[in-house]
């Protein structure tokens, strides 16, 4: 049953994305980026997973989207033609992209029981969750909420202070000072 519901969501985002980097109206973009997060989130959800659908939701669809019409305030609504073929930044993600999956071959195998992650930390999570949270749904929310409630705090503080940088970035400056003001009005 939830594949038929997995896979329209799965394909729907495919086709989004595509269509997001086909697209040259960056208004239109963003939404589509919007639109992406929504997707995102409605996934998340069918795979019983409504704190991060929930993040999704507030980050991707909301803030992201927010911040990038912000952004597109300030700038052009369409996107330049180029004039010259990228060639080196081509080259550049080439690179970037063969050192990354060089660095994954020594990772360990998808689902590898015997991974360093799975001996330790992760069935001592798995079996503590049970007894110290009792009454949330499933094991990741336990997790985060119980045992990672130092980092999320770190990561609420990152974001506090993004928050913050980018409202000093966007704010407006005073043309001119009060005192400015009220001496040409004397004249």
């Amino acid at each position: 049953m939830s594949s038929l519901i997995d896979f329209p969501i799965l394909a729907l985002l495919a086709i989004t994305a595509v269509t997001i980097a086909r697209m040259r109206d960056l208004w239109a973009a963003i939404m589509f980026t919007g639109i992406y997060s929504f997707l995102s989130a409605s996934w998340m959800l069918i795979l019983d997973a409504p704190d991060v659908a929930f993040t999704e939701a507030a980050v991707g669809a909301g803030i992201a989207t927010v911040l990038m019409l912000s952004t597109l305030a300030l700038t052009g609504k369409k996107d330049r033609e180029l004039t010259h073929a990228p060639i080196m930044p081509f080259f550049l993600v080439l690179i970037t992209g063969c050192v990354l999956v060089y660095g994954t071959l020594d990772m360990p195998h998808f689902g590898d029981p015997q991974a360093p992650i799975q001996l330790h930390p992760s069935p001592s999570f798995v079996e503590k969750s049970q007894h110290d949270m009792h009454g949330l749904p499933n094991v990741v929310t336990a997790i985060l909420a119980g045992y990672r409630g130092y980092d999320t705090l770190g990561e609420t503080t990152v974001v506090l202070t993004a928050g913050i940088a980018v409202m000093l970035i966007l704010r407006k400056e005073k043309d001119e000072s009060p005192k400015k003001r009220s001496k040409e009005t004397r004249r």
